[in-house]
């Protein structure tokens, strides 16, 4: 777990490439919808299980129910708990929609033997779900394991695709780096020894390395974080679900070009904010995007994977702002 790691400089673009080293964003867009004038208290978030194709799904929603839909898609090894402050802050304009995976949070999570862990069965019941709800377009928050879920959706119904929020989530192979050997020769050799040797993964070390590592002042990291993850992981059968995911992660990489041509091709508004000092998921996979979506607002952000838990305070008026300009009626 301990790569050595220096985070590349990308060269500047015109006004594609915003580097963020300041505070957030003092005030809303001048366009921003006025339902936030309107909105009092807090929005309430729904806890729901929804059955898709024979399996319990677990979901949160909150905000109005005609809004522009919203779909958050969590990474590894957490779950849609990484979004318990986000939905709230983007409840007051927006439906927020916000599912575990199966093995994930409060969804199901049947044996490995009956069921398919890949990331393309994943998509399925995803897209399974957003039909059972409603939801007929989306913009998506993906990150980590959320961007081969969120962009298999994309291919599937990419005029579905309103906006995307990309949070350490990767498309392009620069974004593989050292991390990802173990992993990879498990890819080209499926035998025990490599399954084995990917065990610490789902070790307490490595849940907590996940929510510190890269970031500045841990005292703003909540410890019920790694506690919460830790405890479903070491559910009894888990270990064997996240083998087969990592497995199964491989069969995303021969998609990127078909991710990146969805890119080119629907050049869907897109707000890049990555946490810069991730080792999973490091800085050299956001810069790729601006190839192929030259126009993505980028925002490199001092600290590690799970961005959200300690700059909050920067990417919520983002986000918020982002969506206002991109999704507000015109």
């Amino acid at each position: 777990m301990r790569h050595p790691f220096r985070a590349p400089i990308f060269p500047s673009t015109a006004a594609s490439l915003m580097l963020l080293a300041a505070a957030p964003l003092a005030t809303a867009h001048a366009g921003a919808p006025a339902c936030r004038s309107g909105t009092s208290g807090m929005p309430v978030v729904h806890y729901q299980t929804a059955k898709i194709d024979g399996a319990d799904i677990f979901y949160r929603e909150a905000g109005p129910s005609g809004a522009p839909v919203v779909v958050l898609l969590h990474g590894f090894p957490t779950s849609s708990h990484m979004f318990r402050n986000l939905i709230p802050a983007l409840a007051d304009c927006y439906r927020v929609i916000a599912p575990d995976y199966p093995g994930f949070g409060e969804s199901a999570a049947p044996d490995h033997t009956t069921f398919a862990y890949t990331f393309e069965h994943y998509a399925e019941l995803m897209d399974g779900l957003l039909g059972q709800v409603g939801a007929k377009s989306y913009a998506m928050y993906v990150m980590d394991y959320g961007a081969p879920v969120g962009y298999r959706l994309a291919l599937k119904h990419p005029e579905r695709v309103t906006a995307l929020i990309v949070q350490n989530g990767n498309a392009y192979e620069e974004g593989l780096k050292a991390f990802w050997d173990p992993i990879k020769a498990y890819w080209a050799d499926n035998s025990k020894a490599h399954r084995e040797a990917l065990s610490f993964l789902v070790s307490p070390e490595t849940t907590k390395f996940q929510y510190t590592d890269g970031v500045a002042d841990v005292s703003r990291i909540d410890p019920d974080n790694w506690a919460h993850d830790q405890a479903l992981l070491d559910r009894p059968g888990n270990k064997d679900i996240q083998l087969d995911l990592f497995h199964d992660y491989g069969s995303n990489v021969p998609l990127y070009p078909q991710f990146q041509a969805f890119f080119r091709d629907k050049k869907p508004p897109t707000l890049i904010v990555w946490g810069k000092n991730d080792k999973i998921f490091p800085a050299d996979g956001a810069g790729p995007y601006l190839r192929d979506l030259p126009d993505a607002e980028v925002h490199m952000l001092d600290t590690g994977h799970f961005a959200l838990e300690d700059k909050a305070d920067v990417m919520v008026p983002l986000i918020h702002d982002f969506l206002d300009r991109k999704l507000a009626p015109q």
